[in-house]
């Protein structure tokens, strides 16, 4: 799975007022949303005020059905226009985290308002530094 690490935040995006980590901080890593997560150290590189949701969708380039994705942000759906989502909607995903998202058909499985991080970090696997990793909310970090 190649993720995309430019760091680059979509437009409209809002930093977070009075994060309970701040850029640059040191954190742990509570929720593995893939292998080598769990338990890694990262650093925070970005945190953003937004609505994270949980989706499931089919990858637009043939692979496996991602079931309860975690997470994408409100500002990543291309009918953010309107207000926030509820669980059973359907939506078109506009992010780019891994190949095969942009553009899928997803369902809103789950949705959170809150902040939203963006971190780097070592794989506990022994993996290459993931860069720019989005996203984890405050419940997934600790100190």
């Amino acid at each position: 799975m190649k993720h995309d690490e430019s760091g680059e935040i979509t437009e409209g995006l809002e930093g977070a007022e009075n994060p309970m980590y701040e850029v640059g901080e040191s954190v742990i890593l509570k929720h593995g949303h893939m292998p080598g997560m769990e338990g890694a150290e990262a650093t925070v590189s970005g945190v953003f005020a937004t609505t994270a949701y949980e989706v499931s969708f089919n990858s637009t380039n043939g692979g496996e059905r991602e079931e309860n994705h975690r997470w994408v942000i409100h500002e990543e759906i291309s009918e953010s226009t309107k207000g926030a989502f509820e669980p059973g909607e359907e939506v078109t995903l506009e992010a780019n985290h891994m190949e095969g998202m942009e553009g899928a058909t997803a369902i809103i499985d789950d949705a959170v308002t809150t902040n939203v991080y963006m971190v780097d970090y070592q794989p506990t696997d022994g993996g290459a530094v993931v860069r720019n990793h989005k996203w984890f909310v405050e419940e997934e970090l600790a100190q």
